[in-house]
């Protein structure tokens, strides 16, 4: 008896109208990430790379405390042979996806609002009727004469 509520409660949660918006919004949000992830990869980093003569900011790293004498030529080789890197190329990456991922939230946010704001003054423009009271006293009025 008790496990058929909680059930029932759990289904009842689970198709709320906010639990589904909140799904969608994950499943929008993680292909957003993918999006951004290959602008930033495939698009703006090749630009900046090439503006500052850098083939590739991601393997921007140097090796804390090295432990033999071999020569990493990427992240990856460095971690692999169990060295400490800092790997301050991916952060440059990453900054950058987070910025535009901002940038494009922002444009977006002050789209809606633009659009709210609009039909917003476009609610207040509409003329508005005779109130209730103004309607009983054009009867009563009707009404005397």
């Amino acid at each position: 008896m008790k496990k058929i509520k909680l059930l029932d409660e759990f289904k009842s949660f689970a198709v709320k109208g906010n639990m589904v918006d909140m799904a969608v919004g994950i499943m929008i949000g993680a292909a957003f990430g993918t999006l951004v992830k290959s602008i930033v990869d495939d698009i703006v980093m090749p630009i900046i790379s090439g503006v500052f003569r850098i083939p590739d900011f991601s393997n921007l790293f140097f090796v804390i405390g090295q432990k033999s004498d071999e020569v990493f030529t990427s992240v990856a080789a460095a971690r692999a042979a169990g060295e400490a890197v800092f790997a301050y190329g991916l952060f440059i990456n990453a900054a950058i996806a987070f910025l535009l991922v901002a940038w494009v939230l922002f444009l977006v946010i002050k789209g809606i609002n633009t659009l709210k704001r609009a039909e917003e003054a476009k609610q207040e423009e509409k003329p508005k009727g005779p109130s209730e009271i103004d309607v009983l006293m054009e009867i009563r009025d009707a009404l005397k004469k």
